[in-house]
């Protein structure tokens, strides 16, 4: 079975089910769903993939299966995050800190904003390259603690955590539909093709 059948945070076809009529109705109302709901549905809308992790067992395990999916097993990974290297050192591409020779970005991010379904990201993921400089592939790794409601109080939390230094480069990503890349909507930003894998930490 495809592990990209284990998307949008659902542990079963009923809830996936679920979760797709609610991506699929314009008139539902998101003020009433939870931030992890209201998060889902906007970041499908904006053509992310997202995998629901329950342990690091399953994150490592989806991981590969990723990499071993796009046949990126023979490619170059970008890792800035010195931390998440250490975390991942079983990862099975090779890791590099030069952006021109990877295939893909491997990262952490700083926030996920349910309202619009962007993630907040900042130089402790990306150091200081503009997007459009940084491989069209992302994985991401998150937690379920990082859910927030709005870009300012993500703003909010990385001034809180950043007690000595404030980081630089701070931005959001948000559109993830590369084959919609001319769309006027997403005029002036850069698509990614990117994977989400968020580890239930609550």
């Amino acid at each position: 079975m495809s592990v990209f059948r284990k998307i949008f945070g659902s542990k079963t076809e009923a809830s996936k089910e679920e979760t797709d009529q609610k991506n699929q109705n314009p008139y539902l109302d998101t003020a009433q769903l939870p931030l992890d709901e209201v998060f889902t549905i906007n970041f499908n809308k904006n053509g992310g993939k997202f995998l629901y992790c329950e342990n690091m067992d399953e994150v490592h395990t989806f991981l590969d299966k990723i990499i071993e999916e796009n046949n990126w097993d023979k490619k170059k990974a970008l890792i800035f995050n010195t931390h998440l290297k250490k975390k991942f050192k079983s990862l099975k591409s090779d890791t590099i800190q030069k952006s021109d020779a990877s295939e893909f970005l491997f990262t952490t991010c700083e926030s996920l904003i349910a309202n619009d379904g962007s993630l907040l990201i900042s130089s402790n993921q990306i150091a200081e390259k503009k997007l459009v400089e940084l491989p069209k592939n992302f994985i991401v790794f998150a937690t379920t603690s990082q859910f927030v409601n709005t870009i300012s109080e993500g703003l909010q939390g990385i001034k809180a955590k950043s007690k000595t230094k404030i980081p630089s480069n701070i931005t959001t990503i948000k559109h993830f539909k590369t084959n919609n890349s001319n769309n006027f909507l997403s005029y002036g930003s850069s698509t990614k093709n990117l994977y989400l894998l968020l580890l239930e930490n609550l």
